[in-house]
């Protein structure tokens, strides 16, 4: 009897055994391969860390690695003729892609050509250009491209908060505008400095406009080429040495503050406000009056993911601040931070100017007149977005060149 029981229970256990090894040869452990890595692709104009319009690119490449997993940044900065002779954006764009780029991003306004002509090259890549009117179906250099968008922000805003803080400080009424080449972005943005300083100037100071002054010097190029460009050093100093005691930056790069630092130093009474990049007061915090400047990270991160989903359409983004907090790192577009030479009244007074900003005030509302006195926009007119994109000249009461030599 014993045997029996003894052999019946050798017996269960062999087919216990059996079964088990069945159910885990007909189910094996399942193992996730790793997510493939998404790389997205910027070239940059200038250096990567030009403390400017390039580094702004740059901070925005590395807020999109910080909010996403598993995405790359590759990048090629200076790309320019001068520190890149014989090479177009479009060629170096195709390196990008040797580094498995999914999107590619070209930052500057002189890229327009090349990165048109590399989105029709790669009908399958999407492409951002950072500035541009490519995707603008009212716009005048319309494409119609089904992988090719603009982002670009609304740093008319950023302007008027960079000329209103000039008017709110200069002693002198005597304001020079630092800008980089001569095209329908540069006027824009020079013209809405000085209209900021002409609505701050008249209605926080109660100045005369006819005594304010405001000067545009081009140097030829968004930074100093050698040979090619005018020195922004020598520009800066021409200007301070003529009786303007604030200088706005137009130019990727900050040789107005560090200039303003220098004849600060020297005894002169004098301020400057750089461009571009949120933390260009560091250069020379004794003279910086703050800085307008661009977030590219909340517009980048939603062109990354609407790629990484299959989502991406073309469109042409013109973003503005988010009024509700400008300087909001994960919202706002255009930025404005304080300088420490800013004083605690033309602070207040700032902050009550942006408060009308964002209550409407739209300083693009005529009676306004181009340079030549020709009529811009009549009384009461608010200019569209096309009219000011456009703009052909600088404005009535303004000094400096409107448009690029022959």
């Amino acid at each position: 009897m014993k045997s029996r029981r003894l052999l019946f229970l050798v017996s269960v256990l062999i087919i216990l055994s059996m079964s088990f090894a069945a159910c885990t040869t007909a189910a094996p452990v399942k193992t996730t391969e790793p997510a493939e890595e998404f790389v997205f692709g910027m070239l940059y104009v200038g250096p990567y860390n030009d403390k400017g319009y390039s580094q702004a690119h740059y901070d925005g490449g590395l807020y999109v690695e910080s909010k996403l997993d598993n995405v790359k940044m590759v990048y090629v900065d200076k790309v320019n003729t001068a520190d890149r002779p014989g090479t177009t954006p479009a060629q170096l764009a195709e390196e990008l892609l040797a580094q498995k780029a999914k999107l590619i991003i070209f930052n500057s306004d002189d890229m327009k050509d090349s990165a048109v002509e590399f989105a029709k090259a790669h009908p399958e890549v999407p492409v951002i250009h950072s500035s541009g009117d490519s995707a603008w179906k009212d716009g005048k250099a319309y494409e119609g491209l089904s992988n090719l968008g603009n982002i670009f922000g609304r740093m008319e805003y950023g302007k008027m908060m960079a000329g209103c803080t000039a008017a709110l400080t200069s002693k002198t009424g005597k304001i020079g505008y630092l800008g980089p080449l001569i095209n329908d972005e540069t006027r824009r943005l020079a013209s809405s400095a000085f209209l900021g300083a002409k609505y701050c100037w008249t209605e926080y100071r109660g100045e005369d406009p006819a005594k304010l002054e405001f000067k545009v010097t081009w140097i030829g190029f968004w930074f100093n080429i050698p040979g090619v460009t005018s020195d922004p050093t020598q520009v800066a100093n021409d200007f301070l040495d003529s009786g303007f005691d604030v200088v706005i930056s137009g130019i990727d790069t900050t040789e107005g503050l560090v200039q303003a630092h220098k004849k600060a130093a020297e005894g002169k009474e004098v301020w400057a406000v750089p461009y571009d990049y949120e933390g260009a007061c560091a250069e020379a915090e004794d003279v910086c009056l703050g800085v307008p400047y661009f977030n590219w990270g909340p517009a980048y991160l939603n062109a990354v993911k609407a790629v990484m989903d299959g989502k991406f359409t073309p469109t042409w983004e013109f973003l503005g601040p988010d009024w509700t907090n400008i300087n909001n790192k994960d919202t706002s577009m255009i930025g404005f931070q304080k300088g420490k030479a800013l004083s605690a009244e033309a602070s207040a007074n700032l902050d009550k100017f942006i408060a009308e900003l964002a209550g409407g005030l739209n300083l693009w509302t005529g009676p306004i007149n181009l340079q030549n006195g020709a009529e811009f926009l009549k009384a009461g007119e608010v200019g569209t977005d096309l009219q000011v994109w456009y703009l052909p000249e600088l404005l009535e009461g303004m000094e400096g060149q409107s448009v690029p030599s022959n």
